[in-house]
């Protein structure tokens, strides 16, 4: 599962990128920009001359950088991948890897950088996770450096992601992350529905949330003894429908679930509010309580395991559950293949009162560099590297889908790309005996962040396509502006948003299920206050104010 989890103009940030000029990439703190020239005299060794976007990277003598290198359990890593060869090959770069198994990573990752020890390269960060570092001067402020990558400048010139990137900023209006970047919001989860339980009813594939009610009121009426939709994805440590409330909140405007933001931005008021106590939280609760007061929802939906979900789903006991492209084809599909006729879909999130909206961020997890790198006489030639390998489209297409002739065939901006004949991945050439993954080392959550839509696109078979073209077309819902805190507001905020995410969940749950009637809703505003909701938005608010005035 991804977490899911996420303005402007200032100055005009220019760079070479080979023969190309870089547009302006605006809303950048002062540090950003490259006209400024850094001074990297003695940290050049390796490094190319000119370097810019769209050119092969390749040192101009052997190097090798050192890598915190993530072990997934379901392609365990190999020192002697084709990925590791061929990159050498291309780059003239060995990469030293210090390899740490999935499940320790993160605890890992905080031992050596609080250590110092940490390796050059520290992929697989999702932020804010690099704010517990940036205090102890541990890890380079990247946007300091931007020089040194011009694809990357010239992805968030092209792409327009200035404001995605000023929500990674700090109080000092730098980022210390540098964060994959995606052409446009990236939609996964959504509703997988019984399409053939839907051409029994008559119904077509719901469009909207009150849509849904009227096919789950159908379908109700057509099996009384039966949940329509009965759902997965809640966990211990985090009850609720995480899915459900994630892709409804998306409708009503909020983020809830396991995209739950605490503040949210209030256009109008031209401020911060708090998420759990907006008239919009509540519009979203309602709805969710009227699916469960009429019985189409099945009240053990926020609660049950996985398993319980998709055995309900399996047996035929409902018929709408949360999925995403991959469980869709490898779980729910398989798991109703015992009932005759039964077929099933994931179809495009409902709209509510959002319209053709989407919401979500177009960056993602991405890398730290060591603050030690920058000492380093090869720092020039790493940052050229780190820009090849994961902002250039040679480097994207290397990392994702490997050597043309070998791995793949073909071209991903006009579709003519398919994988080797006997290579295999995700389903997309189930006749191959290798797994692009296992055997190659190649599309390695490592190194495969970002891209473009066609690049996204070519992963998917035309089902998913039909659901991706869909999303894309929806206008992204805008993103808040920047309120980075300080050390110590950061501090004292994680303890009170501890306390309230904690109350929020266990209320909502309850006005949800109908175990607290809905009439207490002022009650349980008044309780947030009582846990610092007030205190806590005016921090953010004042952090908001605080940038504004500073970075403007």
């Amino acid at each position: 599962m991804h977490q899911i989890s996420h303005q402007v103009s200032r100055r005009a940030l220019f760079g070479a990128c080979g023969a190309a000029a870089v547009a302006a990439l605006a809303g950048c703190g002062d540090d950003d920009d490259p006209d400024k020239g850094q001074d990297y005299t003695g940290h050049r060794d390796g490094a190319m001359d000119g370097y810019g976007a769209g050119q092969q990277f390749t040192a101009t003598q052997p190097l090798t950088f050192s890598i915190m290198m993530l072990s997934n359990a379901g392609y365990p890593y190999k020192a002697d991948w084709l990925f590791f060869k061929e990159l050498t090959k291309r780059t003239n770069v060995t990469l030293q890897a210090t390899v740490v198994p999935g499940s320790d990573y993160n605890q890992k990752r905080s031992v050596v950088v609080a250590a110092g020890d940490a390796p050059m390269i520290i992929p697989k960060t999702y932020h804010p996770d690099e704010e517990a570092y940036i205090a102890g001067g541990a890890i380079l402020p990247i946007s300091d450096h931007l020089d040194l990558l011009p694809n990357f400048r010239d992805q968030v010139a092209r792409w327009n992601l200035q404001s995605d990137l000023d929500g990674f900023r700090q109080e000092d209006g730098k980022f210390y992350l540098l964060p994959g970047l995606h052409e446009d919001v990236w939609a996964d989860y959504s509703l997988a529905v019984r399409t053939d339980v839907l051409q029994q009813l008559n119904l077509q594939v719901p469009k909207t949330w009150e849509d849904l009610r009227t096919v789950l009121r159908a379908m109700k009426a057509a099996h009384p003894d039966v949940y329509p939709l009965s759902d997965r994805w809640s966990t211990p440590a985090n009850p609720g429908g995480n899915n459900l409330l994630s892709i409804v909140g998306t409708a009503y405007g909020v983020q809830a679930g396991w995209t739950y933001q605490h503040a949210r931005w209030d256009e109008t008021a031209k401020a911060f509010g708090y998420t759990g106590a907006s008239p919009q939280y509540k519009q979203m609760v309602e709805y969710l309580n009227s699916l469960v007061t009429e019985k189409l929802v099945d009240p053990e939906s926020f609660t049950q395991s996985d398993d319980i979900a998709k055995q309900k789903f399996a047996n035929g006991r409902s018929f709408v559950i949360s999925c995403n492209a991959q469980t869709l084809v490898n779980e729910l599909r398989p798991s109703i293949a015992k009932i005759p006729g039964a077929t099933v879909l994931k179809i495009p999130t409902p709209t509510g009162p959002m319209g053709d909206t989407k919401a979500g961020t177009r960056l993602e997890g991405g890398v730290m560099i060591s603050a030690k790198a920058r000492d380093s006489k090869n720092f020039v030639a790493l940052m050229q590297f780190m820009d090849w390998l994961y902002y250039s489209p040679q480097g994207k297409l290397f990392a994702k889908w490997g050597v043309e002739g070998t791995t793949y065939t073909g071209n991903v901006d006009d579709g003519t790309f398919k994988l080797a004949a006997d290579v295999n991945w995700g389903g997309l050439n189930p006749t191959g005996t290798k797994n692009l993954q296992v055997e190659y080392g190649f599309l390695n959550g490592v190194f495969v962040y970002g891209g473009t839509t066609k690049l996204l696109n070519s992963q998917f078979p035309k089902e998913e396509l039909a659901f991706q073209e869909v999303m894309n077309a929806r206008k992204n819902q805008p993103l808040p502006p920047p309120r980075p805190l300080n050390a110590d507001e950061r501090e004292q905020a994680t303890l009170w948003e501890t306390t309230l995410k904690d109350h929020v969940n266990q209320q909502t749950l309850k006005f949800i299920l109908g175990s607290r009637p809905l009439s207490e809703w002022d009650a349980y505003v008044t309780e947030l206050k009582g846990k610092n909701m007030t205190r806590y938005i005016e921090v953010v608010n004042a952090a908001y104010n605080r940038y504004k005035k500073n970075h403007g």
